[in-house]
């Protein structure tokens, strides 16, 4: 809460200046994050899963292939862990990439849970 406190030594030629006095620090919480989940399908080459990997989120040829594999043998790997715009953004990026090369991978976001 905040409370204003007036001076009362008011002279005529002096404005009302208060005082701001805050009781209690602000609370502010991390947003939640979300990760981006690729999914797996029988038709999408690995190679372009890798590609899509290296090209949207950054990842090294080493680690994009890691991530590929999980998606192939567990049916899905997470590629990447942001706040909930920029996992939104990063998922549409890369369906919207897949669907311009022919391709049916598809990618979703999900909470990141503790």
């Amino acid at each position: 809460m905040i409370e204003l406190s007036e001076d009362n030594n008011n002279d005529s030629n002096s404005p009302d200046i208060g005082t701001v006095v805050l009781e209690k620090d602000p609370q502010v919480k991390e947003p939640p994050s979300y990760q981006v989940v690729l999914i797996n399908d029988d038709y999408t080459p690995m190679e372009f899963v890798v590609f899509v990997l290296q090209t949207v989120f950054g990842h090294s040829h080493e680690k994009s292939t890691e991530i590929m594999m999980k998606v192939h043998t567990k049916g899905k790997g997470v590629c990447g862990i942001f706040s909930k715009e920029i996992a939104e953004m990063m998922s549409y990026e890369v369906n919207t990439m897949s669907k311009d090369h022919g391709h049916p991978l598809l990618s979703e976001i999900e909470p990141l849970t503790d």
